[in-house]
């Protein structure tokens, strides 16, 4: 792709909002819904234009009450609909964690099939300076909640793919956009691709960077700061391989076991907390798979502490393009 295209492209949220715009136009039974997702377009602009064009009967903006309204799309999408539901910030999961892991999650398995739950759960997570509250991933948390499927893109032509699959999917999927994602411009992007009308399906990860001493395992924004610290090492006479996992939930242990096996270490990078997470499921996974490898594994994550306010000290603890180098360099080094 040239500068000239790339500069073009649209951004993530851009992408994500004409994705929906379209799908809407396709099927009548998809709804959208959540706190400013209307008038406002969505905190982060990922709806923008979606109510102008389709109405408030289709693009509800709804009262702070997360609760309420995620309990609303699970009834809608039992009764028929196809909702699109917002969670502003992932961190407010907690209001109606209920809705989510006892109800979207698990209706389908406790009707005995019966019931269906086709409805998207969006939501921004990840690191810009917003403090303990507005800052988190948990990934890991809604990996461990069986009859969830988590998309988790690193660029924006992957968003578009990964939510064409999440909202065809006859599931509850909790689609993940990393905040740092929808603002960016895609040139400033070391991957963003342009979009295309293909699904990406979820459960597919992709090596985005080929390379034969390590391989570093990410989603997200991770992906995008593993590239550049990767384009940081090759002076080095360290070639890293990128493999961006795309969805959480399934989880692509082939990919991932094949890079595994062309360079012997594996790096996982990850923006939740250390422990419990996607970081240690990925390596569990591995050491499973490839016993007789003896595979050098590690990973590099959040410490298991509240995300900071001051921003020298959020920028200590979330992973970063030099300490995603300096901890490929350790393992490399051994």
């Amino acid at each position: 792709m040239t500068a000239q295209a790339r500069t073009a492209a649209p951004n993530m949220s851009q992408v994500i909002a004409a994705t929906l715009a379209e799908a809407m136009a396709r099927d009548e039974r998809i709804v959208v819904l959540g706190e400013d997702v209307g008038a406002m377009g969505g905190v982060f602009g990922a709806t923008r234009g979606l109510q102008r064009t389709y109405g408030r009967d289709r693009v509800l903006d709804t009262p702070i009450s997360e609760q309420t309204f995620v309990g609303l799309a699970v009834g809608a999408a039992q009764a028929g609909l196809r909702p699109v539901v917002e969670v502003m910030f992932v961190d407010f999961i907690g209001v109606c964690l209920d809705q989510i892991y006892n109800q979207m999650a698990k209706n389908h398995y406790m009707s005995g099939g019966a019931v269906r739950v086709p409805l998207v759960l969006k939501t921004a997570v990840g690191c810009i300076g917003d403090a303990a509250q507005h800052s988190q991933v948990l990934s890991g948390t809604l990996a461990h909640l069986p009859g969830l499927k988590i998309a988790f893109p690193s660029n924006p032509a992957d968003a578009r793919g990964l939510l064409v699959s999440a909202i065809a999917d006859p599931g509850p999927v909790v689609f993940m956009e990393h905040k740092r994602l929808l603002l960016a411009r895609p040139e400033s992007l070391p991957l963003a691709g342009v979009p295309t009308d293909a699904p990406i399906p979820l459960g597919s990860a992709a090596v985005v960077r080929e390379g034969r001493d390590a391989t570093v395992v990410a989603s997200g924004w991770m992906v995008q700061l593993a590239l550049r610290a990767a384009e940081d090492l090759a002076p080095e006479g360290i070639e890293v391989e990128v493999v961006d996992l795309r969805s959480i939930v399934p989880l692509d242990v082939e990919t991932v076991a094949a890079s595994a096996d062309r360079t012997g270490r594996v790096l996982v990078v990850d923006e939740d907390y250390l422990s419990f997470g996607v970081s240690g499921e990925v390596i569990a996974r591995l050491a499973e798979a490839m016993p007789e490898r003896g595979l050098r594994l590690a990973r590099h994550a959040v410490p298991d502490v509240p995300i900071p306010a001051s921003r020298p000290l959020e920028e200590a603890v979330v992973p970063s393009q030099a300490s995603i180098a300096g901890a490929v360099r350790m393992l490399v080094g051994g």
